[in-house]
């Protein structure tokens, strides 16, 4: 009978070679895989080593915030060149443009801004984090006139003191944020409402009351409701604004004679809760805790007492850089140098006060230019941008 096809001592030469070829193969890609892994970045230090790699643009961009202009989003828009060119970590929305006085900036109706969220996100290789100030009462992006539901103010709900009623409202402000795909809401107020005449606090109504108690129930509260609904929280404004008798949108803002110790214990006892998702910083100046800085730059405000004495673990971010409690008195640049030297891992410009549409590039560039000068490590940058990606894998 004739023989056909391959011998057995030929089929198993055969697979021997197969099976050589494949372990050479996994050999060399795992070594590749190890190479890679531990090669170390590049220095950053001495005047020419200019940090421009793309892991550190990475990081960097994480650490910005940015509002912009536009009811849409699409490839031609600026927002959407900062998020896949600059990689910026969030946007802030809001339902006025104060420097041009008008009525339309990012908000019109639940449909349009569901589409707006989605095309920020889909433009972003990592989750954005999509923000907005949705305290309730007067501060309110969301208002009834575009078609979203009633909300009370924060003084309201701490003065009838009825939890059932707090929790009501703060989910349907959580269900609303989700299903828009707002991811982040800059509330709530937890400062202390020690002075009623307060021109950005308590005659706006956004403290729950003067009793930390109280403040602390319904801030708790208020953040569970986010969280059942997938939404994040950041509590403000640290260490606390409610004794000021001034605004620090407006300028200069001291509090050293008025502010009180007292103030923390929302803060501290939200933290020990383990339900702080992020602390917004104040732009107020205590000359009893720092004598130089306001407490966004105050490396004894940030890193003292929020970082070491209360223990605090999650992201700071800043109260909005443009503001003219820091735009008036400090320039962008040393402003920048001293807010992340003092322990805030994201820098929010809100771009509402001012409208400055090449910001985030600027400030990128001035980060790169602090890390190549030295005056910031890399290693400070890595620590933010660790805590930033540690919160957005709670948004996948």
């Amino acid at each position: 009978m004739r023989k056909t096809g391959i011998s057995t001592k030929k089929r198993v030469k055969t697979k021997i070679n197969v099976k050589h070829d494949l372990c050479l193969f996994l050999l060399v890609f795992w070594i590749l895989i190890l190479l890679i892994h531990f090669m170390p970045p590049p220095s950053v230090s001495g005047e020419l080593a200019e940090p421009s790699n793309k892991n550190l643009d990475i990081q960097i961009g994480q650490m910005l915030m940015v509002g912009f202009r536009g009811l849409a989003a699409d490839n031609q828009s600026p927002v959407i060149q900062d998020i896949k060119k600059r990689n910026i970590g969030g946007v802030i929305l809001f339902d006025y443009d104060v420097p041009l006085k008008s009525p339309i900036r990012n908000i019109k109706s639940p449909k349009q801004v569901k589409a707006l969220t989605t095309a920020l996100q889909k433009a972003s290789l990592i989750p954005l984090f999509i923000a907005i100030d949705q305290e309730g009462g007067k501060v309110n992006r969301l208002k009834e006139k575009f078609g979203f539901p009633p909300s009370v103010s924060e003084q309201y709900l701490g003065s009838i003191d009825n939890p059932s009623t707090t929790e009501r409202f703060a989910k349907i402000t959580a269900k609303t944020l989700a299903n828009l795909g707002i991811n982040l809401n800059f509330a709530p107020v937890v400062d202390l409402n020690i002075n009623p005449d307060n021109p950005i606090i308590g005659k706006l109504e956004r403290s729950f009351s003067a009793d930390p108690d109280i403040v602390v129930k319904h801030s708790l509260i208020f953040i569970d409701a986010l969280h059942d609904f997938g939404v994040l929280s950041a509590i403000k404004h640290f260490p606390g604004h409610g004794s000021s008798l001034n605004d620090s949108h407006k300028g200069f803002v001291d509090v050293t004679n008025s502010w009180s110790p007292n103030e923390l214990k929302p803060f501290e006892v939200i933290i020990k809760s383990g339900k702080c998702d992020m602390i917004m910083t104040a732009h107020i100046f205590n000359g009893k805790i720092d004598p130089e800085w306001p407490a966004t730059l105050s490396s004894r405000t940030v890193k003292g007492i929020l970082r070491n004495d209360l223990k605090y673990r999650g992201i700071v971010i800043s109260d909005d850089m443009q503001m003219k409690a820091i735009r008036s008195f400090y320039g962008l640049e040393t402003a920048i140098k001293m807010a992340i030297s003092s322990g805030v891992d994201i820098l929010l410009f809100a771009n509402n006060s001012v409208f400055e549409e090449d910001i985030s590039t600027r400030a990128l560039a001035i980060i790169k230019k602090l890390l190549s000068r030295g005056e910031i490590s890399p290693e400070r940058i890595n620590e933010s941008y660790m805590r930033i990606m540690k919160l957005k894998e709670k948004l996948n």
